[in-house]
C-alpha cells in the first residue's frame, strides 16, 4: 500500500516501517477520555515505529467529543475522523472503523480507556501466523450483571457457530484488513463482534486469543448494559444463525 507518509509528532520522517497498522477508536460521549486515550495510542504507534493511522469513530456524541476529536486531526495529519450525525450504534461504529482502515492491519479498542494500548505490540507477533488475535479481558471490570450476561452471551455465540472463543465481545482485536474485503456485515449493534468471528471463522480464517487487562471506566457511563440493547442483540443473533446456516 503505497502512501505519503507524515511526519511523526516530533518532526523526524520514519523509515523502513514494520508493520502497517490502522488503529480505531469506536466513542460515544467520551469527552472525559477521548484525549487521553488517543495520547496513549500516539505513544505506543511511535514506539514500535509503525507505518500507522488512527481513526476516531464519533458515533453520534452529544457531548464535546466532535470538538475534541477534530481538534486531535487538525494537530496530527495521521489522525482522521469519522462523524455520524447520529446515534447508529456500536455495530454501525466498527463498521465505518473497519470499511475506512487503509493499512495491511486493523485493531480497534474502545475510546473509554478500559484498556491499556501498551498491550497491542505482543498482538503483532500473534497475527504472523493468524488471521485474528481475539483478546479476552482478565479480571473483567464490571458489574455482576455485565459479567454473567458477557459469559453466557459467549457460550451462546459458540454453541450456535461452534467457536471455542473465551470473551466475544472484548474490545481488543487485530485483524488483517483483507477479511474485511472478503465477508459482509449487517450487525449495527451489539452483534457486530459476533458476526465478525463467526463470518470469519466460516470463511477458514484462524483465530487466536490472548488476555489482556481491564480496568475500571473512570469517566463516562456504558450503554452495552441496556435492557433494550441487550433483548436486540439476542433477537438479531438467532436471525444471523438462520442467514448463515442457509449461507
Amino acid at each position: 500500500m503505497s502512501e505519503k507518509i507524515p511526519n511523526d509528532v516530533s518532526g523526524n520522517l520514519k523509515k523502513n516501517y514494520p508493520v502497517s497498522l490502522t488503529v480505531f477508536f469506536p466513542c460515544y460521549n467520551e469527552q472525559d477520555n477521548l484525549e487521553t486515550t488517543i495520547k496513549n495510542a500516539l505513544e505506543t504507534l511511535q514506539n514500535i515505529n509503525a507505518d500507522y493511522e488512527i481513526i476516531i469513530v464519533n458515533d453520534g456524541s452529544s457531548d464535546n467529543t466532535t470538538d475534541i476529536a477534530d481538534n486531535l486531526a487538525r494537530e496530527n495529519p495521521r489522525i482522521k475522523v469519522i462523524h455520524h450525525h447520529e446515534n447508529l450504534g456500536y455495530g454501525a461504529a466498527l463498521q465505518s472503523g473497519f470499511k475506512n482502515a487503509e493499512k495491511n492491519l486493523v485493531f480497534y479498542t474502545d475510546g473509554d480507556g478500559q484498556f491499556d494500548i501498551n498491550e497491542l505490540p505482543p498482538l503483532l507477533t500473534l497475527i504472523k501466523k493468524f488471521d485474528i488475535v481475539s483478546c479476552y479481558r482478565i479480571n473483567r471490570q464490571d458489574s455482576l450483571i455485565r459479567k454473567i450476561n458477557g459469559f453466557l452471551w459467549t457460550k451462546l455465540v459458540c454453541l450456535l457457530f461452534r467457536m471455542k472463543i473465551k470473551d466475544i465481545d472484548c474490545a481488543f482485536k487485530l485483524y488483517k484488513t483483507e477479511i474485511f474485503d472478503n465477508i459482509k456485515l449487517s450487525s449495527s449493534g451489539a452483534l457486530i463482534d459476533a458476526e465478525i468471528l463467526a463470518r470469519a471463522v466460516k470463511k477458514g480464517y484462524k483465530v487466536t486469543q490472548k488476555p489482556v487487562h481491564h480496568f475500571p471506566r473512570t469517566a463516562g457511563s456504558q450503554t452495552g448494559a441496556k435492557l433494550k440493547v441487550i433483548l436486540k442483540a439476542f433477537i438479531e443473533l438467532f436471525k444471523l444463525y438462520r442467514k448463515i446456516k442457509k449461507e
